[in-house]
């Protein structure tokens, strides 16, 4: 429960994003193509403005998925997500469950908010989105909450604020702790992307309030 009104805080994440509710994704895949490699493991993180207006990270839902039928994978990503995707002991979930159950923690983030759509966040965010979007069709899901095709990509968010690209480097640059022996996990890299992203955001919020209270040109440029 907030412990102020919207009226009281600076302004609603629906209104810091034009509508749009950022959500951070990592997938953890078994290749680079989302057409025929197995969607292993898939992690969402919520953000939210607290009540003085900083971005903060939320809950983080993570899922083991099961390769669905004749999924392609392969050895070399299996050595670098460390998965073992027959291990008795992995708690491996459908596709079409593991989304569902993503999505109905976003829908209802959508529904508490008054936001129209997320948007997904990820570390080169259209790999994630090419394999979420995949999934999605396999699945059959008629009702993505997810914008199919637009992002916040901190690589490209990292090299404008940081100048780093890559996440290890870019977490480092921007003062985050970074276990190499932790990344490459669905949950560790869409936890650490969302600090990333937060910090950017943040970092330009002065920024942001210096446009939201600057009148429009819009009508000049027509």
């Amino acid at each position: 429960m907030q412990s102020q009104t919207e009226s009281e805080q600076a302004y609603l994440i629906s209104q810091r994003f034009r509508g749009f509710l950022p959500v951070v994704v990592d997938v953890e895949t078994g290749g680079l193509i989302p057409k025929t490699d197995a969607l292993l493991d898939i992690a969402s993180v919520l953000l939210r403005l607290d009540d003085d207006g900083w971005l903060r990270l939320g809950e983080t839902h993570r899922f083991h998925v099961l390769p669905f039928p004749n999924a392609n994978i392969e050895p070399a990503a299996l050595e670098v997500n460390r998965i073992d995707p027959n291990h008795p002991l992995r708690p491996a979930i459908p596709e079409r469950d593991a989304l569902q159950r993503v999505f109905r923690e976003v829908r209802q983030e959508l529904h508490n908010t008054g936001c129209t759509r997320a948007i997904l966040v990820g570390h080169n965010a259209h790999f994630d989105l090419s394999f979420l979007n995949e999934a999605i069709t396999r699945a059959g899901i008629k009702r993505n909450p997810f914008h199919p095709f637009s992002v916040f990509d901190t690589a490209t968010l990292g090299g404008v604020a940081f100048g780093q690209t890559v996440l290890a480097r870019a977490a480092d640059a921007a003062g985050i702790d970074w276990d190499a022996d932790a990344a490459h996990s669905a949950a560790y890299d869409a936890e650490q992307t969302a600090k990333l992203f937060c910090k950017i955001v943040n970092r330009f919020r002065p920024t942001f309030e210096s446009a939201l209270n600057t009148p429009s040109h819009d009508k000049d440029k027509e």
